[in-house]
């Protein structure tokens, strides 16, 4: 049976974390009855980096993926240890035409919240993740001519606001 939605932040509530095209098309259950665990880590991500996050741009932030159940995270071509099966992950854009998924990534960089992963994927959205002693690693991940994504490293000094 599908899980209560409730809010987890002032601005992100718990089927906004849940949402996925691809478990509703192959009618996969599972991602909409989470374990309290996994609910109790997507809040953590709300609290400690979302919230903060849509607070400190002042505007609204749209979750494109947050947790993603196995059979999920594999028709999507995730990682086999992505966080997202954990609830420790979002991928995210913002909901204004004026503002890149690079600027997103740079600002967020730059208010120094505590992640655990933020990774601009492909200029397309931002994955930013949470969980307790976060790394604070910041990469990058592109497509080689044949496809293949290649990740690459980006200096982790914060960059001033501008």
């Amino acid at each position: 049976m599908p899980i209560a939605n409730r809010n987890l932040t002032a601005h992100f509530t718990l089927h906004e974390l849940l949402t996925s095209e691809t478990a509703v098309r192959f009618q996969f259950n599972e991602q909409f009855e989470p374990s309290p665990q996994i609910v109790k880590n997507l809040e953590l991500l709300c609290q400690n980096v979302l919230e903060p996050l849509r607070m400190g741009l002042n505007m609204p932030l749209r979750v494109n993926s947050g947790y993603r159940c196995i059979r999920v995270n594999s028709l999507v071509g995730g990682a086999s240890k992505s966080q997202h099966l954990l609830g420790q992950a979002a991928d995210i854009v913002v909901l204004n035409p004026a503002v890149s998924v690079e600027e997103l990534f740079q600002r967020a960089r730059a208010m120094k919240l505590p992640f655990d992963q933020i990774i601009q994927e492909f200029n397309s959205w931002v994955h930013i993740s949470f969980r307790a002693n976060p790394r604070g690693e910041v990469l990058r991940a592109t497509k080689t001519p044949l496809g293949k994504t290649v990740y690459q490293r980006v200096d982790t000094a914060p960059l001033p606001i501008q």
